[in-house]
């Protein structure tokens, strides 16, 4: 008989290979510097004194303190563990957030406590509202409470007038700030800070021939440079609070 069957098996049809398919490369890990401007409290002994002075403050200029990082420098005080955590907590009863600390032994740090910082450059002194004024009549009783600066505001500068009005002829540079009780006026760019309305005055408003700001506030709100409406950059702009918010507006050159 014939042998109908092939001497060797058909060889099965090969199953396709699949290649593997090239994920998109990642973009490597990127690491920004950005600074920012903070203040620093350096308690002097005695502790309880230099708190009762810090009362006066926050009752002289309630918003002070209000978004503003602030840094403890204990440098030249002898604190134990004990005497730190009740400072802090005597500040944080005062609605101050610490930041960092600075000039503490590493003795009396630990983990849960804000992080010891070094290295930070000093901006100059930042100006605190004066004492209340003597009760006598005084001979200029209704003169102007406005505060005029004939030259720009540069950079690690901090303008602060809680008696009223600020005018700035110049600019205010990026790195500077100027804190007023009452409205800010800048005729030339606003680079850096303005917060107006510091000492309670929702009706404080912010004038810029060019607006460029990191951070604007009227009285305890504040919008940062991200959360600004870019069509107004490089604008002349006023900026106000209606019902709770912060509004921007253009207004004519002149």
């Amino acid at each position: 008989m014939r042998n109908t069957f092939p001497d060797h098996p058909p060889t099965p049809p090969k199953s396709p290979v699949t290649q593997p398919t090239s994920e998109p490369a990642r973009p490597p890990i990127r690491f920004r510097g950005r600074s920012f401007m903070a203040t620093v409290l350096a308690p002097v002994p005695p502790v309880a004194e230099w708190l009762g002075d810090l009362d006066a403050l926050n009752r002289r200029a309630p918003n002070f303190f209000a978004g503003r990082p602030v840094i403890l420098d204990l440098a030249g005080l002898r604190l134990t563990r004990e005497d730190l955590d009740g400072l802090l907590a005597e500040l944080a009863a005062r609605n101050i957030a610490i930041l960092g600390i600075e000039g503490a032994p590493p003795s009396i740090l630990s983990p849960e406590l804000p992080p010891a910082l070094s290295g930070g450059r000093p901006a100059g002194e930042i100006d605190t509202p004066g004492e209340a004024p003597p009760t006598e009549p005084q001979p200029r009783e209704n003169a102007a409470r406005s505060l005029i600066l004939d030259a720009p505001v540069r950079s690690g500068q901090t303008v602060l007038h809680l008696e009223g009005d600020v005018t700035v002829l110049g600019a205010v540079a990026s790195g500077a700030e100027v804190i007023a009780g009452g409205s800010i006026h800048i005729y030339g760019a606003l680079r850096g800070r303005a917060v107006a309305g510091a000492a309670g005055n929702p009706a404080a408003r912010i004038w810029c021939r060019r607006f460029e700001p990191e951070l604007v506030a009227i009285d305890g709100l504040y919008r940062a440079a991200d959360d600004l409406d870019p069509t107004f950059r490089g604008q002349a702009v006023e900026v106000r609070l209606v019902e709770d918010a912060i509004k921007l507006s253009l207004f004519e050159r002149g």
